[in-house]
């Protein structure tokens, strides 16, 4: 069995979106890395498709694109990455040899950047969203919850942030990920602690009152 055939039967696309840092919800849906998706918009199982540009393939497809490499550089380093054994007529009996990736460009490096960028600054505002609606006062003279507080100072601002980086200029967006790179690194940490099911509970209101992000 070929390299190819040894990985298309041995990996799902899912497991490789996973691996090289892609986040997947449960339903297997994740933000589309090939074009600026405000939400996940790309479907991922043994093939991928997104309904926002119209993507699709296999795993190797998957990623050639993802990381701007042929096929076959692909396949093998889906095979080395998940230890896939195979044969090849150049290379019987040995291990699959990682490809040397082609240097990442400039270009490929920004858009690397915007889309993690804009990825976390979404993942954020959907939360917030979420905690106006759940935390906000049910009674006038109710004290207000740290994270309904949160989410009124900073859901206008992470919207106009989000709003640069989809249709500003390159040097808007530019400027927006050299300026907001550290307060983007926070936020990212500080979604990992919501992964677990958020109970609210008084315990929470120390971690709470961090809230805003580093300005």
């Amino acid at each position: 069995m070929n390299v190819f055939e040894a990985v298309k039967q041995s990996v799902t696309t899912r497991q490789a979106a996973e691996r090289y840092g892609i986040k997947v919800n449960r339903n297997g849906m994740c933000v589309c890395p090939f074009h600026n998706d405000r939400n996940p918009s790309m479907k991922v199982d043994r093939r991928f498709y997104c309904f926002g540009c119209g993507a699709t393939g296999d795993v190797i497809d998957f990623v050639s694109r993802l990381h701007g490499i042929g096929s076959r550089e692909a396949a093998l380093m889906l095979a080395q990455d998940f230890s896939i054994p195979y044969e090849d007529g150049r290379n019987t009996g040995k291990p699959p040899i990682r490809p040397r990736l082609r240097r990442e460009t400039e270009e490929q490096k920004f858009k690397r950047m915007e889309r993690h960028c804009f990825r976390v600054l979404s993942d954020y505002y959907h939360l917030l969203r979420r905690w106006k609606e759940e935390y906000a006062p049910r009674q006038p003279d109710e004290a207000w919850n740290p994270r309904f507080v949160e989410a009124l100072q900073n859901m206008s601002r992470v919207e106009y942030l989000m709003d640069v980086l989809l249709s500003g200029d390159i040097h808007e967006r530019a400027a927006l990920i050299t300026g907001h790179g550290k307060e983007v690194r926070n936020l990212e940490r500080r979604m990992a602690e919501f992964t677990a099911p958020d109970t609210a509970g008084n315990s929470e209101h120390g971690r709470q009152h961090r809230a805003a992000p580093e300005r």
